[in-house]
């Protein structure tokens, strides 16, 4: 159901099933939710990619399962869901959804989980639970809004429509729209290294201090902003990135 690939500190999840649109499954949530926390404490990965197999990254929860459960199942998916999106908005390393094609439901509130959203051209996404009957329950009426602002979330929402690439790039949801997948996959990647060229810990600190400190009043974020900063000054990286400065050269940081 889910791939986990290596290459260097670049992890990748691959949700892979096509035949089902990427939907999630009790299963599936359950494998991601064990990926997403072995990545967690992997201390070789500093980057994480999410992406899909086929012409969708997700479609969401998978309906055909959603008809055979009790009440009780239905809520134990949802808090599931939740709870795994919300593992990976709290991951320390950067994360970059790849959307390899349509992100609705929940496939879309995947993707908002994720730190960057770079996306192909024709892949539709939008929150499309309230033609349901239902509304976004892993995240959405919480993220949306917070990424674009409150109007045009509940836009978005209210009248569960589909947006193309190049209407979510312009809103805000996604920074990039590139033309195939396999530009999509060479773009993230490229992206990923450019982060991977600097502290490791400096950028662990750096989202923890921006994440949390959103929470918070600006006087309040300063001072989470100063405690991320005492983190940094004792590391090796902090004094490796001074000395190769003053010989000329690249700094080797190793993330401690």
């Amino acid at each position: 159901m889910i791939h986990f690939e290596q290459t260097g500190h670049i992890g990748l999840i691959r949700i892979d099933r096509p035949e089902r649109m990427n939907c999630f499954d009790y299963p599936t949530l359950v494998e991601l939710q064990r990926l997403v926390d072995m990545v967690r404490v992997n201390p070789v990965i500093r980057v994480v990619l999410f992406t899909g197999t086929g012409k969708a990254f997700s479609a969401g929860a998978d309906l055909k399962e959603r008809m055979t459960l009790t009440e009780t199942e239905v809520r134990r998916n949802v808090v599931a869901i939740r709870d795994v999106f919300s593992s990976i908005a709290g991951l320390p390393q950067p994360t970059i959804a790849a959307v390899n094609g349509h992100a609705l439901g929940g496939g879309f509130e995947w993707m908002l989980a994720c730190d960057f959203r770079i996306i192909v051209k024709g892949a539709l996404v939008g929150l499309t639970e309230t033609s349901f009957g239902i509304i976004p329950g892993a995240g959405g009426t919480q993220r949306l809004p917070r990424l674009i602002g409150e109007t045009r979330a509940k836009e978005l929402i209210f009248t569960a429509k589909k947006i193309d690439a190049e209407t979510a790039e312009r809103y805000g949801i996604v920074s990039r729209v590139v033309s195939t997948v396999e530009e999509l996959m060479e773009v993230c990647l490229a992206f990923a290294d450019e982060m991977l060229q600097n502290g490791p810990v400096a950028i662990r600190q750096a989202k923890q201090a921006i994440d949390h400190g959103l929470d918070h009043t600006l006087a309040e974020g300063l001072k989470i902003e100063t405690n991320a900063y005492e983190v940094v000054i004792p590391t090796e990286d902090r004094l490796e990135a001074l000395q190769a400065f003053a010989e000329k050269r690249t700094a080797q940081f190793q993330g401690k």
